[in-house]
């Protein structure tokens, strides 16, 4: 299939030495990458190759090795010609034997892994250790030296090289798209990405989409389609593409490195025109590699094609162990690369092969950037008790917080312009962050009008319509040593579900992995939240997201539930400057009340719980009841209940216990926040009842206290999966989460007020129908809602008032 090419020089490039070095490492990493899949030992085929050889267990992916092992190869020959600084970032992960080649080929892997030595000792080491039990991952995987990517899902490859470029302006992303990757939405997505890129400030992303034209059991799209539509498909994404196609090595290899000067010739001309003020979005280059599935593997078993097919995806043919035919096609394809030209008598890599890599870290396995830890910088971080909001007395006044926070970014992003980025799929100001643009623009670099709203080519603040990219911009920004923030509509975060179990399973390997140093934490803002989704309807209303992150090793999540603006300032500053962890900040960005001053918000944000003694009225006593509350509006409509049952009970003893930190509910042996038995039985007693007024599903809160001995007394309302558009208030009341519900749950569980409560009951019942009335006739909430505030004196209960009034 021809492609359409820019016109290029066709003279070699490489002369016979320089071709004959490219073409011998790139033998030798497609030896390893067999040996790896296939051998237990033997590893040089120094003997005939007997079935105890050969793993009982064939696992990996044989057919985008290759490629991806002829791409490392030529790349390395340009970091040495032009000293360039280049990382790696492979979509087709499941490729993982050809990194790992790459990496012991230039000793990068051994001096991570000492007892994988360069000889026929840690050859066959390297070999048993591949998908193995106690080994290492058949994909590119954290413990592979210079990976900052998995690839085990596809589709983040670009989002995550154009993050690891930003703020990187010398740095060069060599981004592997395969084929069967560009068929996904997030992929699709991220082409998008080199709109927002500053060529004078950032780093270069080169895509290398490889098409080798099948997945798993089908062709692929765009290896399919007309080579004019795929032209036309790349250049209308913004890119000039060249194509380097075939199946013959020696023209592969002149074509290849020809096609990769001219890129990278491309890419030093438009940097330096950036630094000569030229601001305009260049058409970025890209290549197209079409080459053969599983190239150079066997041409045929069994008489089905294999190299050039879907079969080859894997594992080529899986009974090399039992079948003697199998094994001995095995042994003729390991030994076309000449092993014994490609390894001393010790078995390390001979000179030809140990010379064609860069040194230090600018190998691409050992390249700083793909192990950002070490180049961390800790944040410079204002003092967030400068925005602190007034609270004079407890619930009385009002405000935004996420607006307040904002003001916090702000001064994060003034101090911080080279390594910290906020990210917001188009709702940056809808969260009310908006304060951030004062300090900073929105990344743009595509055409702009006269009355579009601070647009510019160097802004930090990123917002795409993609929550996808957004989220893999990210990543690549925080894996290679820089810091963000994320925030999102609560309901919509889910679309990254998948990409966030991927990054926690990263930090969860990468804790038990000595020289993977810590990264800054991605940090969650969930708002718009689903209990002030009133005017979006059902559709927005989701606090899952939640339940979805606890799943997740503890080691690595933390989910916090600020009542209030002052409780929002103390967990965002920690979580800024915290490592290694996904921190979930749930957050709404309406006005409301606040509870606590600085003071008191900072002392209740490090217990991470702890009891309102202001609110309660046990005075130190045992109490009838234990009211909880985790999150902003469930606290205000247990204030509101508990001042209904003061008016009504002046003498039950009610203790208020509100959660910032939802993992202090967990047991101290199941996570690292979690409370001691003695600790939480003194907070929530071993046998009052509990009502509990959670923000998301209440039985996460079940999962996290079960274990507990007053478990069986725990009542929790939450988000019943009610839900449209209605009122603010009304929304609690479908949940059953609003004040009266909460209240009348306290009279039933509390035994001396079953007898004593009928009236107060009735009244409760009747103001919920009133409630109904009132918002179906004004379509908003009553006054005495609306304007409700907290008040520690109790209502006379004789005054004819609504209850819940003040």
């Amino acid at each position: 299939m021809t492609t359409p090419s820019t016109p290029m020089s066709t003279d070699p490039v490489l002369d016979a030495g320089q071709l004959d070095r490219i073409n011998t490492w790139w033998r030798a990493a497609n030896y390893l990458s067999v040996g790896q899949i296939y051998l237990l030992d033997n590893p040089l085929l120094r003997e005939p190759l007997l079935p105890e050889h050969i793993k009982p267990r064939l696992l990996g992916h044989w057919g985008t090795t290759p490629g991806l092992n002829f791409i490392y190869a030529h790349l390395n020959r340009a970091i040495m010609q032009r000293d360039l600084d280049t990382i790696y970032v492979m979509g087709p992960g499941h490729g993982g034997p050809g990194p790992v080649a790459a990496s012991w080929l230039e000793g990068s892997y051994t001096e991570t892994y000492p007892d994988i030595t360069q000889d026929a000792a840690g050859m066959r080491r390297l070999f048993r250790q591949f998908s193995f039990p106690g080994g290492i991952p058949s994909h590119v995987a954290p413990e592979t030296p210079g990976s900052i990517h998995e690839g085990g899902e596809l589709g983040y490859a670009l989002s995550h090289a154009y993050g690891a470029a930003f703020d990187n302006p010398d740095l060069i992303v060599a981004a592997v798209v395969g084929d069967g990757e560009a068929e996904t939405g997030p992929l699709a997505a991220s082409w998008q990405s080199n709109k927002f890129v500053d060529p004078a400030r950032d780093g270069t992303v080169l895509p290398i989409l490889h098409l080798n034209g099948y997945k798993i059991a089908n062709p692929t799209v765009l290896a399919r389609i007309s080579p004019e539509e795929l032209d036309h498909l790349l250049r209308g994404y913004g890119h000039t593409p060249h194509y380097v196609e075939g199946d013959d090595p020696t023209q592969m290899h002149q074509d290849f490195a020809r096609t990769l000067d001219a890129c990278l010739d491309e890419i030093h001309n438009i940097k330096n025109r950036s630094q000569d003020g030229d601001t305009r979005r260049p058409m970025w280059p890209m290549i197209v590699l079409r080459s053969p599935k599983g190239w150079t593997g066997p041409k045929e078993v069994d008489g089905k094609k294999v190299e050039g097919s879907w079969r080859s995806h894997q594992v080529p043919f899986t009974q090399a162990r039992e079948n003697p035919e199998h094994r001995a096609i095995l042994e003729a394809w390991m030994r076309s690369y000449r092993p014994e030209e490609l390894f001393d008598e010790t078995g390390a890599p001979i000179e030809a092969i140990a010379t064609l890599h860069p040194a230090g870290d600018r190998r691409m396995s050992a390249n700083p950037h793909a192990n950002g830890g070490a180049l961390l910088r800790d944040l410079r971080m204002p003092d967030f008790r400068d925005h602190a909001v007034a609270v004079p007395t407890p619930g009385t006044v009002t405000g935004e917080s996420t607006r307040v926070l904002g003001g916090l970014l702000r001064d994060v992003m003034s101090a911080n312009m080279d390594n910290f980025r906020v990210f917001a799929p188009d709702e940056n100001n809808s969260n009310r962050l908006d304060a951030v643009l004062d300090a900073t623009n929105r990344a743009w670099n595509a055409a702009t009008v006269a009355d579009d709203d601070h647009l510019a080519v160097d802004g930090r603040v990123m917002e795409i319509l993609s929550e996808h990219t957004l989220q893999g911009w990210l990543e690549g920004y925080l894996l290679t040593g820089r810091h963000g923030f994320f925030s999102c509509y609560e309901g919509f975060i889910h679309i990254v579900d998948s990409m966030f179990n991927q990054h926690a399973k990263w930090l969860t390997t990468t804790n038990s992995i000595p020289w993977r140093r810590p990264v800054a934490s991605l940090n969650y803002l969930l708002t718009s939240h689903v209990w002030r989704q009133d005017n979006n309807g059902f559709s927005h209303q989701d606090p899952g997201f939640i339940d979805h992150v606890v799943n997740k090793k503890p080691d690595v999540i933390r989910v916090y539930l600020p009542p209030d603006a002052n409780t929002l300032l103390s967990v965002a500053d920690h979580c800024l400057r915290s490592r290694q962890y996904v921190n979930v900040i749930v957050a709404g960005k309406q006005p409301q009340l606040q509870f606590l001053t600085m003071e008191q918000a900072i002392e209740h944000c490090t217990k991470g719980i702890g009891i309102w003694d202001w609110a309660s009225s046990d005075d130190g006593l045992e109490p009838d009841v234990v009211m909880a509350c985790a999150g902003d509006v469930p606290t205000m409509e247990t204030l509101a209940a508990v001042m209904i049952l003061k008016s009504h009970f002046p003498d039950l003893r009610i203790r208020v216990v509100n959660v910032v930190d939802l993992m202090r509910l967990k047991d101290q042996k199941a996570h690292p926040h979690g409370l001691s038995d003695a600790d939480f039985d003194a907070l929530f007693t071993t046998h009052a009842p509990v009502v509990f007024a959670y923000h998301g599903y209440p039985t996460l809160i079940h999962r996290l206290t079960y274990r507990r001995a007053n478990h069986a007394n725990m009542h929790v309302h939450g988000y019943q999966e009610e839900g449209t558009t209605t009122t603010p208030f009304d929304m609690c009341v479908l949940n059953e989460l609003d004040r009266y519900h909460l209240a009348i749950d306290v009279i039933d569980r509390v035994p001396r007020l079953r007898d004593v409560s009928a009236h107060v009951r009735d009244e409760l019942r009747t103001a919920l129908i009133e409630h109904r009335a009132y918002i179906r006739e004004h379509g908003e909430d009553h006054p005495e809602i609306r304007d409700w505030i907290w008040d520690s004196t109790p209502t006379d209960p004789a005054e004819p008032t609504t209850p819940g009034s003040r």
